[in-house]
């Protein structure tokens, strides 16, 4: 039987969690032209929610075409260009014919060779000529809106982990010609999401940067307990198994309503239950779940120094005055100044987060592996 939950992929139709609000905003946004920045950690759904919202945008607006850009593997602005052309020719038709001439009218001086497979639902490849692309970079920035006046049609183009244009060699340089070109768009509008909330809070708010106030900053919270619960049941029982309100309260509260933990949890609870979910049945699986990571946790504490263990420590005790001279003394922290400097290569490192004086763990099962079986006195 295949499992009933899914994790690590796009979440979509019976697998898509809630998110009624954070749905209707977005496809609000995309039906009206409202550029979105999206802010949450890793494996929090960003890019099930944003699928979600354009697959329900696209029903409410035949107009509407929609460009997936993922930034995780691009590291250079050339590399970029060649992703922002693709994605959006593809994006432009769905005839092979139409594909090419749209390459040809619109992008024909940077084309040396276009790739196209016979096969059906194969993707343009282009080949640019990067020579030519950084003369009139503009060109390919303003595609989208070419196409989009050209054809009477609407654009809206997401850009995962928007975060790493900042490895990019003149990050700020391409920060300024996106600006500039974009927000003249009137058929093109930009979903731009990550999950380093620190790094793009300095893009998006900080007045001395190219993107400013450049759209509606939407943060992405937790599902919550409640939502979680009836979903979990819901799942079991599609399957033929029984799970009770309590049991699938806990499943949500071991893993911190951690939307990846909580799917994985609840995959490896019903892989376990014959009939009925029990509460031992949960506890094994999240026992057997955090050994499973343990190689990973391991690997990522060898990477860290004493004081940083030193403060991971202390919020596993859960201390909240951090920079006090009795937490400076008892996890041996250095100075206050170094407390500031932990927090932030922590952070940094994706390990922790913090919002005004609340510090958390990106990770909930990483704190759980961290408490019970590194820090044992």
């Amino acid at each position: 039987m295949e499992t009933p939950f899914v994790f690590g992929k796009i979440a979509s139709d019976k697998n898509f969690t809630n998110r009624k609000s954070e749905t209707e905003r977005l496809v609000s946004n995309f039906v009206s032209s409202v550029n979105t920045i999206l802010i949450s950690p890793r494996r929090w759904g960003k890019s099930s929610l944003v699928a979600k919202a354009a697959e329900i945008s696209s029903k409410r607006n035949k107009t509407i075409r929609f460009c997936f850009i993922d930034l995780n593997n691009v590291r250079t602005e050339e590399q970029f260009y060649q992703q922002l052309a693709t994605k959006v020719l593809n994006a432009s038709a769905t005839k092979t014919r139409i594909l090419i001439d749209n390459a040809r009218k619109f992008l024909g001086k940077f084309i040396p060779n276009i790739t196209i497979s016979p096969d059906p639902g194969t993707e343009l490849k282009l080949g640019l000529d990067w020579k030519e692309v950084k003369k009139e970079p503009e060109d390919i920035l303003n595609l989208a809106e070419k196409i989009s006046i050209e054809n009477n049609i609407k654009f809206v183009i997401c850009i995962d982990e928007f975060q790493n244009i900042s490895e990019f060699e003149s990050p700020l340089d391409i920060q300024k010609k996106m600006r500039s070109h974009w927000q003249k768009h009137k058929n093109v509008s930009y979903c731009l999401y990550g999950s380093k909330r620190h790094m793009l809070l300095d893009v998006f708010t900080s007045p001395s940067m190219p993107f400013y106030k450049f759209g509606d900053i939407i943060f992405l919270s937790k599902i919550s307990l409640d939502d979680w619960i009836p979903f979990i049941q819901k799942r079991f029982a599609e399957s033929g198994k029984k799970i009770g309100n309590g049991e699938a309260g806990l499943i949500a509260e071991l893993t911190d309503c951690h939307p990846y933990y909580v799917q994985q949890l609840a995959q490896q609870s019903w892989l376990r239950t014959e009939t009925v979910c029990t509460k031992p049945i949960i506890e094994e699986a999240f026992h057997d779940l955090v050994l499973q990571l343990s190689m990973l946790f391991q690997n990522l504490t060898d990477g860290l120094n004493r004081t940083q263990l030193g403060l991971l420590k202390a919020l596993t005790d859960n201390i909240n005055q951090l920079s006090s001279q009795r937490t400076i003394l008892d996890y041996q922290l250095g100075t206050s100044a170094n407390v500031v400097k932990i927090k932030k290569t922590l952070i940094n490192k994706e390990i922790i987060d913090f919002q005004g004086s609340d510090i958390s763990f990106l990770d909930p099962l990483y704190k759980f592996w961290l408490k019970e079986y590194y820090f044992i006195s």
